[in-house]
Parts: C-alpha cells; structure tokens; sequence
C-alpha cells in the first residue's frame, strides 16, 4: 500500500513542475527536442542483436551522404527509367519486415529486423526488357555487385532503411550502402 500512496505524491510535483514551466515560456524560448529512436531489443520472441554488433569494414570509411541530394535511379535496358528522392523511394511501395541473421565469413554473426521494400517491385516498375539477364547495383562509395535478374525477382530481399525499429545509422549505410551517388550514379539493369 505504500507504493501506491508514494507513487501519486512523486508525479504530483513532477507534473506541477512541468505546469509551471511551460507556462512561464514564451513560446521562442521554448525548446523542443527529438529523442533518440529506441531499438527494438526483441520482436516475436527472438531476441536481437544490437545494431551495434556488426564490425566496420568498409573500405572506404562511413559514407555520408546528402538526403536532401540523394536520387535513387534505375536506368539500363527499361521501358520506364525511375528516379526517386529518398523519402519518395521509401514511401511508395508496401513496407515489409524480416528478421534476418547475418553471419560474416569473419566470425560474426547479427540477428536483426529489417525493414525495408522488396527490391523485385522497384525493378518491376522499371519493366526490365525482356533481353535483361543481370541486375547491378552500384553504392555511393564506387562499390558495385550483380546478380541474376530471376534470383532478384524468386526472392524476397528487401532494401532495408529501417534496423531494429530506427533508421539505418550512417555506419549501417544510411539512406543504404548499395544506392547510387547523388552526383548522377545509377542503378543498372544489364543484358
């Protein structure tokens, strides 16, 4: 019973406080802060890893790039060439989520929720040709991979810009390692 008699008398003055100082501001002194997102530590009974697990090994450092800059282009063999500002890509198609464990060929493994679109949908919208075999993906620092066009349409990989509930950090590839330089860097499909 002391708990509950205690619990009132501490938020009483704490709440009281706030009263009296939000209205004892004017309105340019008043201050508003974004708190830090929380991770989610855990997500239908799975127990997470922190995004701070992974090891830096990029080899050219944290990239830094430009939201306001940034364009996500698919160009290449397509009847319709797509470009999007970052909050436009992010926005328009479904959102998906995955728990999805990393294990690296240097020894370490994470266990992480992604969130993010499927990579198949942007390149549908794109309406490859149908002479199109391989898909390459170019990131802002000059690196580049492909795959197969059937492997990229038969699977559910998403381009992730969400991690354990907060947007990727810069040293997780924020707005995302495999998109292409703000400065007319592209995305490709290839015959």
């Amino acid at each position: 019973m002391r708990r509950e008699i205690a619990l009132p008398m501490l938020l009483v003055p704490a709440v009281f406080g706030l009263i009296i100082l939000s209205t004892g501001c004017s309105q340019k002194e008043q201050v508003i802060e974004d708190l830090k997102p929380v991770e989610i530590k855990e997500y239908q009974g799975e127990n997470l890893s922190s995004i701070d697990d992974f090891y830096m090994n990029a080899i050219a450092g944290t990239q830094y790039i430009d939201i306001d800059q940034y364009r996500l282009r698919v160009t290449g063999l397509v009847e319709k060439p797509i470009e999007y500002a970052y909050d436009e890509v992010i926005n328009v198609y479904q959102n998906y989520e995955k728990v999805v464990t990393l294990n690296c060929v240097e020894g370490w493994s994470v266990k992480i929720l992604w969130e993010g679109f499927m990579l198949r949908d942007l390149v549908a919208d794109a309406n490859p040709l149908p002479e199109v075999t391989t898909i390459i993906l170019k990131a802002y620092d000059g690196y580049s991979t492909s795959f197969p066009i059937e492997y990229i349409m038969d699977n559910d990989i998403l381009v992730a810009y969400r991690m354990n509930g907060v947007d990727l950090p810069p040293e997780r590839g924020f707005p995302s390692n495999w998109l292409p330089k703000a400065s007319g860097g592209t995305s490709g499909l290839n015959g």
